[in-house]
This record gives structure tokens, C-alpha cells and sequence, in this order.
């Protein structure tokens, strides 16, 4: 558990083939099932300061009450995944805490020196910020960086359907699409 946030609830792995990723979760590791998105409707994302237009495809599915994220960058927009990748790095990308109370946690956070590097918006009270990497940062492996994910809204309720999906997941089905975040 986090002083600053809570539970990790997310590990992300950026990867080169989603769909192959996805199939090699299902069907070697048993995760499932997962709810993919070929293209994550970002708004507002900022980089640095600027303004980009990412594409970027998303799976989720839960292993426990762990949320899996696998990812995979479509365009070379700047972004803390593209240094990840630059940098040579694979696995782990990122690390999500989940917040209901984006601003008082992201203010909480700045206090203590976090810094943000990266930000946007899936949905309605879906914002989300990822925080520089820290001096040394012990227990991460390089590259690896925190997310401070809103879910206070429909991304929260999407959040919520695949946890539940994936309890007593008998195998079938292992990919379906994500549901509109506006009919959550």
C-alpha cells in the first residue's frame, strides 16, 4: 500500500503485437477475458507541456483485483511510452493508482514532489497524470513510472465490469470489445 495513493491497482506492458499479447494472456497464462479498444479515445493529452494527438490501442483484463493493462503505440507522438521504448526497455511500463478524488490526490502528490510529465482524459472524470521518474525510484525497474488514474466516472464503471468478468472467466470468449464509455 501507498502512503500517497493507496493499492497498486494496474501494471501496464507496453508491447509490439496486441493482438498476439491478448492470446498468449488468455490462452498460456489463463487471464481473462479481455475487453480491447483499438483506438483509446485520449483528449486533452499533453506531453511536456504539448499538445499531441496519440493512437493508441488498450486491452484490460483482471487477474484478481489486479488490472492488467497491455498497450500498444500506433503513431510516434512524443510520450513517456515512446522513451520506454527508445530507451529499450520491455515489460512493465507503468504502475496505476486508482483515485475518486483526482485533485486533492494529484495535489497531495505534487507536495511531495512528484512531477507530471504526461496527462489526458478517457471520458467523463477519466483524467489521468503519469509522474516523472524519481531519484533512483527502488523497487522500478528503469523506465517504469506511476500513473494517478481518475475513476470516478464511466472509466470507473468500465474498470468495475471487467473485474467482475474476469471472476470464474471459463476461457470463452478471451476478447471482446470495449463497451462505450458513455452507456456506462
Amino acid at each position: 500500500m501507498s502512503r500517497f495513493f493507496g493499492a497498486v491497482r494496474q501494471v501496464a506492458y507496453l508491447v509490439p503485437d496486441i493482438e498476439a499479447s491478448m492470446d498468449y494472456w488468455a490462452n498460456t497464462l489463463g487471464v481473462g477475458p479481455w475487453f480491447y479498444n483499438p483506438r483509446v479515445p485520449i483528449e486533452n493529452y499533453r506531453y511536456r507541456g504539448q499538445r499531441y494527438e496519440p493512437h493508441n490501442s488498450v486491452a484490460l483484463a483482471n487477474s484478481g483485483g489486479l488490472q492488467i493493462e497491455l498497450l500498444q503505440t500506433r503513431n510516434a507522438v512524443p510520450s513517456m511510452y515512446r522513451d520506454f521504448q527508445q530507451a529499450g526497455h520491455v515489460g512493465a511500463q507503468h504502475f496505476a493508482y486508482w483515485t475518486k478524488d483526482f485533485d486533492a490526490d494529484l495535489a497531495r502528490a505534487r507536495a511531495a514532489g512528484f512531477e507530471v510529465l504526461m496527462s489526458g482524459e478517457v471520458g467523463e472524470k477519466g483524467r489521468f497524470v503519469y509522474f516523472a521518474e524519481r531519484d533512483g525510484h527502488p523497487g522500478l525497474h528503469p523506465g517504469a513510472v506511476i500513473e494517478l488514474s481518475e475513476v470516478a466516472g464511466p472509466k470507473g464503471r468500465l474498470f468495475d465490469m471487467i473485474r467482475q468478468s474476469s471472476r470464474g472467466w471459463d476461457g470463452s470468449d478471451p476478447v471482446r470489445p470495449f463497451p462505450e464509455l458513455a452507456s456506462l
